[in-house]
Formats: structure tokens, sequence, C-alpha cells
């Protein structure tokens, strides 16, 4: 676990013998087979050595690595400096690979599960013009087959990327080949980096966040740690999916914000939360309307018992930012001059991340 929090040692080629897929292809044999312009004009011979790799460029174009030469000695200073352009992700220790496009499989774990197919369309064109600025990351895995050994490649890193680079019929994808061990770790990454790198709407980073916490017992904090966020939004997003699933899938598409889920994630009512929903739906109202509009419709909805409990749209945002600091749902209740707070929490841990944010020690007597 502690590897994926430094980064795992990617994959060095080890001189000859290589497989075929890994060899480098000039981007203009790319570009005649695909009629697809490359940000990468590199041309190499196909043997398979380790010269066939593209290591970082400096602003001059000379490699940065000892002795190695990618380009030609007829490649020109200024298709140097393209490579060194085009896959700025790219470290010393993270050689960046061609590899078949038929040989990369889809991550099983992949946390998204909408792909807007307007916006593959927009990356595609931004591919056709510019090329994959950004390699996809891999991981490799061989298996024995009758007269040899098989490999192929399970994306860990970059779907999108691959999806488009499939509509415009590329035969070949820039990538780095990254070592994974077990299954369990290759899992663990694949949900990081996605979580990094990609744009997954408030539905799939929850999933992923629960995911993380419930197969790999990682902690809130440990998962914010790992992200660079922090454990009050980790634990906010993953309450999303204690909404209804209608909701959940509006919150999916696009249809409503995060800020309208964790609102309606205030009314316990189902009926009420539902017709509020539509509410939102139908007439897109902003979020300050729709605070009062909750407010406004438990009031008037609620039993008499129940509207000395409801709380004013300036004391609703006094709870919001209470949830946001605590890292929990907050209740505030008034009644004339008097009233309670109740934190509302959901685990062991979460208890403790209040007593701390309270800051207290649960250890005192």
């Amino acid at each position: 676990m502690n590897a994926l929090g430094k980064g795992l040692e990617s994959l060095i080629p080890q001189g000859s013998g290589k497989a075929p897929d890994e060899v480098l292809a000039g981007a203009g044999d790319l570009a005649e087979k695909s009629n697809i312009a490359h940000p990468s004009p590199v041309a190499t011979p196909a043997t398979g050595s380790e010269e066939n790799v593209t290591y970082p460029h400096t602003a001059d174009g000379s490699s940065e690595d000892q002795g190695k030469t990618v380009l030609q000695q007829n490649t020109h200073a200024q298709d140097s400096q393209k490579t060194s352009r085009a896959y700025p992700y790219a470290t010393r220790k993270e050689a960046v690979f061609h590899i078949e496009v038929e040989k990369i499989k889809p991550n099983p774990h992949q946390p998204r599960r909408e792909f807007n197919q307007a916006a593959l369309r927009e990356l595609a064109d931004s591919i056709r013009e510019f090329g994959i600025l950004q390699p996809l990351v891999v991981t490799k895995k061989e298996y024995e087959v009758p007269g040899g050994t098989e490999v192929e490649y399970e994306l860990i890193a970059g779907e999108r990327r691959l999806l488009a680079a499939k509509m415009l019929g590329l035969t070949q994808v820039p990538a780095i080949i990254r070592k994974v061990g077990a299954d369990r770790e290759r899992l663990e990454m694949a949900i990081i980096e996605n979580l990094q790198r990609e744009d997954l709407n408030p539905i799939e980073s929850a999933r992923a966040f629960s995911r993380l916490q419930e197969e790999f017992h990682l902690t809130q904090r440990e998962i914010a740690a790992r992200l660079g966020k922090s454990r009050e939004s980790i634990a906010n997003t993953m309450r999303l999916l204690d909404l209804p699933s209608e909701i959940q899938e509006a919150l999916a598409k696009g249809k409503i914000s995060e800020s309208h889920g964790r609102l309606l994630l205030a009314i316990s009512e189902p009926a009420l939360q539902k017709q509020i929903f539509q509410e939102l739906l139908e007439h897109k109202i902003t979020t300050r309307e729709l605070r009062e509009r909750v407010a406004r419709s438990i009031q008037k909805e609620s039993s008499p018992q129940r509207q000395r409990r409801v709380v004013s749209p300036e004391l609703k945002i006094l709870e919001e930012k209470l949830s946001s600091e605590l890292g929990a749902p907050v209740v505030i209740s008034h009644v004339g001059k008097r009233g309670k707070i109740i934190i509302n929490f959901y685990s062991e841990e979460e208890l403790r991340n209040i007593v701390q944010q309270l800051g207290l020690d649960e250890d005192q007597e």
C-alpha cells in the first residue's frame, strides 16, 4: 500500500528481446496508417532495442538519458522540441512506448460508468489535430500459449483517450508501462489513478471511495491523503450514495450538481425529497433557491410538532458550514431562545474524526 503513496516504480526497457508491439512507432508511419497528425515525429528502426523508447528531452532536443539517442541524426531540433511537449507526464524512469491498440484490454475496475459521446468526439477531434499529449498508463501481462509467450496490456488510466483513439482508427497509442504486483494492488492503483486523472462525476467518485474503504480497508483520511483532498470532502461525497437511485442517476448525468445532492440529503421524508427533486429538474432553480425551497416545503408539509424544528435558511447555511467543517451531517433545532445541535455519524472512524475536529482528545479522562 505504501508503494502507491510514493508512486510505483515504472518498467525500464531491458535491452533486446522486447515484444514487437512495444517498439516505438514513427509518427510518419502512424499518420500514414490512420491519416492522423501525431505530435511526436520520432523515427526509429523497429529492432526492439532500448533505443526504441521515447525518453524525456530537454528544450534543445537532447536526451536526458546518458548516451541514449532516440531521434535519428537527421531529425530537426524543432521536431525534438515537439517530442518534449508531446509527453509532459513522462519522467526519466517512465519511458513512453507505442503499443498496439488491440492489445490493450479495458480496465475491469474502471470507476467511470458513463462516457459522454459528445465529449469523446471532442477529444477525438483534439487528438486528430494535436495527437495524444498524455500517455495512457498500462500494466503488462504475459501468459504462455502453444509455441511461445503472448503479451497483452491492461489499462490502468486513460480509457477516454483509448476510446477516442479507437474512434479515429489509430492502431497504436503512446503508453507508460507500470509494474504492478498482485491483482489487489493493481485494482487499488487503477482506482487511485482514475480518481487523480479522470473527470469523474460525483457518484462515480463516491463509489470509488466506497470501494477503497470496503475492499482495501482504507480510512477516509488515508483516501484523502492519497488524492490530496480533505477528509471532509471525501466523507461528503460518499454520503451521496445514501440518495435514492433516481437522484444518484441525475447526479451522474450532470442534471443536478453535487451541492443540490447534499441539500436533498437533508430531507428525510422520501416523498418530500422526490417532490423537491422533481421541482429542481423542471424549473432549473439555483442552489440558493433550492435551499429556500427545501426549508419552505418542510415547514409546509410537516406536522405542527415538526414545524417547530424547521430551521431558517440562515440556520440551514450554518448547518452546512458545520457539516463541512466536521465532515458529518449536522442538524440544528431551534425553538424560541433554546435549541440543540445534533451531529450524526455512521462509523467509529467518523466519530473519532469529529472528536479530533472539535479539538478533543478521546483518550483523556
